[in-house]
Parts: C-alpha cells; structure tokens; sequence
C-alpha cells in the first residue's frame, strides 16, 4: 500500500504557509491550540446560522490566526462574502462579540476581518461544500464531479483531482470513487497543491469528500 501523507503538511516551508501563526511555551501550546479550534468553530457555525438558506455554500476559504501578547487577529478568506454581509452591515461586530464570549479573554483585544477570493472555486473548501450541496440534493455522484471539475477550469487551475467514498447513492456496499482532470503531482514539494477533506451527512450515511487541486509550479 502506498504511505499517504497530508499534501498541505509535506510542503510546509516549501510551498505551503501556516494558518495559525503564534508563539507559546511548552507548557501553554495546547491550551493555544484549543483557542484556535474554538475560534474555528465559532465562526463557522456563526456563519451557518446567518447566510442565507438558498446558497447553501458557507463559502470560507480558510480562516488565518495570528496572535500577540495584546491582540488575536482573525482573517477570514471567502468566496462569496456579500452572503454574510447582506442587509446587516453590523455582523462582523456581532461575530467579534460571538468569539470573545466563546474565548472568555479579557486582557486581549479581538479583531477579525474577510477578506474575499478572486476565484472562489479555484479552493478545494469551497467545491467540496458546492459537491456537498449537490449530493445532499440527491444529483448523481458523477455529474457533481463532472460539474465540480468545470468550476475550477475556469477558474484557471492546472489540474484536479476529487475522490468522493462511502455509501455512494445509497449502495449497500461502500465504496470509493475519484476522478482527475489535468496533471495532479502529489510527489513535486515544489508543485503547490491545495487539498481538503470534508464530511457531508446524506440519508444513507456519511461521505467523504477529498480534493486535490494543482494550483502552480514553482520554480
């Protein structure tokens, strides 16, 4: 069996940045970890609350956290950030104020900011949960692909790959089934590749969404 490794982790330092940056001691690293997490998840049932029901697509890229002694900051990369700001311009302050109680910090100031893509489906996050939305409406499995892969054409990639596992269409058997578009090498440090996993619950079961998108080369 070939040795999987998580394509963002094995490029570290080469192509690929962190998304959490901050510094602790030994001793408080997994209390900052767990801070992090909370922040994460607070923001992103916020935003599954707020947006609106007809899109379906949360639209969160990923979510950055750079902390100092005084300050947390929280950007937040969306595709489609008109979603959340619609008709309430106050929501960044309500979120602001959603994370702070979740966080119980009282010396440190909280500042978040969104900050929109240019290609929003050019992002592995974002498809996944376009073929999430698709699978939960019961379109077939392949032309969720099919139509996931035409997405990211145009937004200018050099290659995709898209692996959906479980009980596919309701089979009683599990199984996995991908498909690839373009070139997708996983072996190149220097080729940068984005890649997600993502869960979606359908009446069958669980499925398992991956995506692995080559986005450039360097150099």
């Amino acid at each position: 069996m070939g040795q999987k490794i998580n394509p963002l982790g094995f490029r570290l330092g080469a192509t690929q940045g962190h998304h959490s940056l901050w510094f602790a001691q030994p001793q408080d690293y997994s209390e900052g970890l767990q801070e992090d997490q909370k922040i994460r998840d607070c923001i992103k049932n916020y935003v599954q609350k707020n947006i609106r029901i007809s899109s379906g697509i949360e639209g969160i890229a990923c979510i950055e956290i750079q902390k100092r002694i005084d300050l947390i900051q929280v950007i937040i990369y969306m595709g489609f950030p008109k979603l959340l700001m619609e008709g309430r311009p106050r929501r960044i302050e309500e979120l602001q104020m959603d994370v702070q109680k979740e966080l119980n910090c009282v010396n440190r100031k909280l500042n978040i900011a969104v900050t929109r893509i240019t290609n929003p489906y050019g992002h592995p996050n974002i498809l996944a949960e376009f073929i999430a939305g698709q699978l939960k409406n019961r379109v077939s499995f392949r032309k969720a692909m099919k139509k996931a892969i035409e997405l990211t054409e145009q937004a200018g990639t050099k290659g995709i790959q898209v692996q959906i596992a479980g009980r596919i269409d309701g089979k009683e058997i599990a199984r996995v089934e991908w498909i690839r578009e373009g070139r997708v090498p996983l072996q190149t440090i220097r080729a940068k590749i984005d890649y997600c996993s993502y869960t979606v619950g359908t009446i069958y079961g669980v499925l398992g969404i991956k995506i692995w998108i080559f986005v450039d080369e360097e150099e």
